[in-house]
């Protein structure tokens, strides 16, 4: 055999969804055709992972999109579907690929959405992101996030990493984010937040009666839990890997089951308030990742950005925003028993 790629290119009116295991269904359009290639792996190829492979077979395609449509089920190696990337192949295997849209392919997309924008000028954006709302496509939400909605709203934001987002709030998380317009402010920001120059302030209603000082400054390095892959923690940096982690608590009213307090962020790690209260046993009500539980008819952690201020980076102004309660968090209090006063 010769090192000339064998191919042969059908486009099959087939609906793509017919060859998708049943828990991708609904991932494609009904009805949509996609691109069926069938090639012989050259010698050159022989011994090489499949992806690797495949960038070399169809080198116009990306290797991750080609990753994508394995892990998706639509390579198949002499007639046996394979979803590891890292399968090895051997010179002569006959492989069929299925060149169709992947989730992640479309995942940077414009898609029109209600935003609410506290304020607005050429070089900036300052959202109020409500609960429920994705800000970065990722696995499980390929779409209908925040990034998807900027690009719908500014052509400009195409242009830019991530559309301009330059902090992130979880999903279940509301309240306020900055979002840059244009590359050089968003390299700005991106300093002033690695600086600490941009002042982050969330309120969050815990678990437990509050013992002690109302102030407390909570200095503990925050990593992947060694016992859980999927969630933080904080941890012993001679031990494990993370990075340091600083959140300022301050105790705004309480009772003898929950409190609400106000959380400052001095650095911005991942979960890094819900990792912190529940360090002190205060895990967030109905952030079930961290110890807490339902209260309050709450259905998601009860975290709010309320507050943010910074020195806008070109016209040099300082600017301040503050977020009310969103209306589940309102009810919640309510509930409770709990008192705010946004001038606490």
């Amino acid at each position: 055999m010769t090192d000339s790629v064998q191919s042969r290119l059908i486009i099959s009116s087939a609906t793509a969804a017919d060859s998708l295991p049943d828990d991708l269904l609904g991932e494609w359009e009904a009805g949509a055709d996609f691109e069926l290639r069938q090639v012989v792996v050259p010698a050159s190829s022989h011994g090489l992972r499949l992806d690797r492979a495949l960038a070399g077979i169809v080198p116009e395609f990306s290797r991750s999109y080609l990753q994508q449509l394995i892990e998706a089920a639509a390579v198949q190696l002499n007639g046996a579907t394979v979803t590891k990337v890292s399968a090895k192949v051997k010179a002569g295997d006959e492989l069929r690929i299925e060149l169709k849209p992947t989730p992640q392919s479309q995942a940077f997309k414009p898609e029109a959405m209600a935003l609410e924008i506290v304020f607005e000028d050429a070089h900036l954006l300052v959202i109020n992101k409500p609960a429920g709302l994705v800000v970065h496509p990722a696995p499980g939400n390929w779409s209908g996030t925040l990034l998807n909605g900027l690009l719908a709203r500014d052509s400009q934001a195409g242009l830019l990493p991530r559309a301009g987002i330059v902090h992130r709030l979880d999903k279940d998380t509301s309240g306020l984010m900055v979002v840059a317009r244009r590359r050089p402010v968003m390299d700005l920001l991106v300093g002033m937040i690695a600086r600490r120059a941009v002042s982050r302030e969330y309120l969050a209603l815990a678990h437990g009666a509050w013992v002690g000082p109302a102030s407390r400054q909570v200095d503990s390095p925050i990593g992947r839990d060694p016992r859980n892959r999927l969630r933080m923690a904080v941890v012993d940096l001679d031990k494990n890997a993370g990075k340091t982690a600083s959140t300022g608590i301050f105790l705004l009213h309480g009772q003898a089951q929950h409190c609400l307090v106000r959380c400052k962020l001095e650095t911005g790690r991942t979960h890094q308030i819900r990792v912190h209260m529940a360090s002190i046993g205060h895990p967030l009500v109905s952030d079930e990742v961290y110890g807490g539980r339902p209260a309050g008819g709450l259905k998601r952690q009860a975290l709010h950005a309320c507050r943010l201020a910074f020195t806008h980076p070109v016209t040099h102004e300082a600017l301040a925003f503050e977020a009310p309660l969103p209306a589940d968090l309102v009810a919640a209090l309510d509930s409770l028993g709990l008192i705010y006063n946004q001038t606490q």
